[in-house]
């Protein structure tokens, strides 16, 4: 069974981003780091909202697998744009916490998590994802 969501932005960058149904909407805008006021939200923030609820969530599917405690994993998502050649380009650092875990427990649940995440497969070979066990 599928699920499906919809948002719909007026404006861009600039306008108000909102998911159907009206249970959350917000006020977009260019960061200040961007050259924009940074007063509203942005793409990048919520992408990496997202990604480490998503990673999150696989750590937790994979957890027992790897004899690790998933529920004490902490996933912090940096989510970068810059300008390359062309335009401008995403790239993602996430960074997993799972204190008092083996640490190599916890390299190989992070690749695992990677190998089933459907962000981490949406973005596979389109922009570079590092992973980082803290």
């Amino acid at each position: 069974m599928a699920y499906i969501t919809t948002a719909t932005t007026k404006g861009g960058r600039e306008g108000r981003a909102i998911l159907d149904g009206g249970s959350l909407a917000l006020a977009m805008a260019f960061p200040k780091a961007l050259g924009g006021p940074g007063d509203g939200h942005n793409p990048e923030q919520l992408f990496a909202l997202g990604y480490s609820s998503c990673f999150g969530q696989a750590i937790l599917a994979l957890a027992k697998k790897h004899d690790v405690d998933g529920s004490a994993a902490r996933v912090t998502v940096d989510v970068t744009i810059d300008k390359d050649a062309t335009s401008f380009a995403l790239a993602v650092e996430i960074k997993v916490q799972i204190p008092g875990a083996d640490k190599a427990k916890v390299e190989a649940l992070v690749e695992d998590a990677h190998s089933i995440c459907p962000y981490s497969k949406a973005t596979r070979g389109n922009i570079p994802v590092t992973l980082t066990v803290i």
